[in-house]
């Protein structure tokens, strides 16, 4: 048995995990980082390809709206540690950080590992204690007071516990639900968990046909009754059994509920640009008065690659290379409608192997959005995506997950 006691034990070696460290120690705790892997920040590593998309330029109430309707919940945290502050602390570990595209923040470096460089430094000069290969199995509690914790092999002793395990995405980073487990065991609901951030599979197989290029400021919409308000805008790339690129990425994360729900779900494609039915008329109508004779196919890859083309001609029966003014008004209606909305059935995915983040989690009806502490065991913290609270592409979910991790070790008893 470790007879060393801490003023907190942090659970999970991820970006809230290790900013909730270097924050209570420098708040002057004596901090315990547990990691069952054998290195810390694996899956923050990998963030982006690794390249570590950190955080973003939006103002807090942008950025919180960006996460739907639970977004508020982040309000004090981005108060205490909002994306200036994010540069701030990293520039203060000697990561320079920069806005190529003037929205997302990266390490001018491109590489996380000059983040998980800086952070380790940082937490050697704080005497952090950092363990790794201890897997915690229990959370040890006296009545509704925190007491430590049990691992595998041993147990540790802190009044104070920060839960910052994350979720079920990419479990070969060691993502496995340990967090939700030890939530539940003592009390804490969790919701329903899907995993988010991913490619999408479809019932169509002609997709695998347009696979060459990214369509651009694509809109998808859910076409189910109850959800028709669900939709999305952003680039997207078709693939040999589905779709991906950043709307879907971010779209999966509504999708993937709907799809334990209903089995499959219909999809409607907006590939124009935005063009409704009646612009893509006037269009076809304003390119082909150039040239009397020019063809179906000629008009299409003006609005689209060819090959995407050439399959939408497919599935409106209509052979590419008629002329567009020989084409029968019904064929015509039938090419411009799919074009305008153009319908596809997501059937599936490849499961949390590859989902960058979970939906889902601990309730956040249970934690106090101004400390992070739970509401049912004293001295027990939650940080990061353990929580039920997700967001998308673009920073969104490392900068929560610092927010998060820094008002835990900040606001500590």
């Amino acid at each position: 048995m470790n007879r060393d006691k801490y003023d907190v034990i942090i659970v999970g070696s991820g970006a809230a995990g290790i900013i909730a460290a270097i924050v209570a120690a420098r708040e002057g705790k004596k901090v315990l980082l547990l990691e069952k892997l054998s290195k810390i920040a694996s899956k923050l590593k990998a963030t982006g390809g690794g390249r570590c998309n950190l955080t973003n330029t939006l103002s807090n109430e942008d950025f919180m709206a960006r996460f739907g309707r639970e977004g508020r919940f982040m309000q004090d945290a981005l108060k205490a540690f909002d994306n200036k502050a994010l540069v701030t602390f990293m520039d203060e570990i000697g990561v320079q950080t920069h806005a190529p595209d003037g929205f997302r923040i990266f390490p001018t470096s491109h590489s996380s590992a000059t983040i998980i460089s800086g952070l380790q430094k940082e937490m050697l000069r704080l005497g952090v204690s950092v363990t790794c290969n201890q897997r915690v199995t229990r959370l040890l509690a006296t009545g509704n007071h925190i007491d430590g914790v049990k691992t595998q092999t041993d147990i540790f002793y802190a009044p104070n516990v920060i839960i910052a395990t994350g979720g079920l995405g990419y479990p070969v980073l060691g993502a496995e639900g340990d967090g939700y487990n030890l939530a539940s065991e003592v009390g804490h609901k969790v919701t329903d968990l899907s995993p988010a951030m991913m490619p999408l599979k479809t019932k169509e197989n002609w997709v695998k046909n347009c696979r060459a290029d990214t369509i651009a400021k694509v809109e998808l919409r859910v076409n189910l009754k109850k959800h028709k308000k669900l939709r999305a805008k952003g680039d997207l790339i078709f693939t040999n059994s589905g779709i991906r690129g950043p709307v879907v990425l971010d779209f999966a994360r509504e999708v993937t509920p709907l799809l334990k729900k209903y089995g499959e779900v219909p999809l409607l494609l907006n590939l124009t640009k935005g063009k409704n039915e009646e612009q893509i008329r006037e269009h076809f109508k304003k390119e082909s008065a150039k040239e009397k004779m020019t063809n179906i196919l000629q008009l299409l890859k003006i609005l689209l690659p060819e090959a995407l083309s050439l399959e939408l001609c497919r599935l409106a029966e209509i052979e590419p290379d008629m002329p567009y003014k020989k084409l029968e008004g019904k064929k015509r209606d039938r090419l411009i409608s799919l074009l305008a909305w153009t319908p596809l059935t997501v059937t599936g995915h490849d499961g949390f192997k590859m989902a960058m983040i979970t939906r889902g989690g601990v309730s956040l009806k249970e934690i106090n959005p101004k400390t992070m502490q739970s509401k049912i065991i004293d001295g027990l913290y939650f940080c990061g995506e353990v929580m039920n609270l997700d967001g998308p592409c673009g920073g969104y979910n490392l900068q929560w997950s610092f927010a998060s991790g820094f008002l835990a070790g900040k606001l500590l008893k």
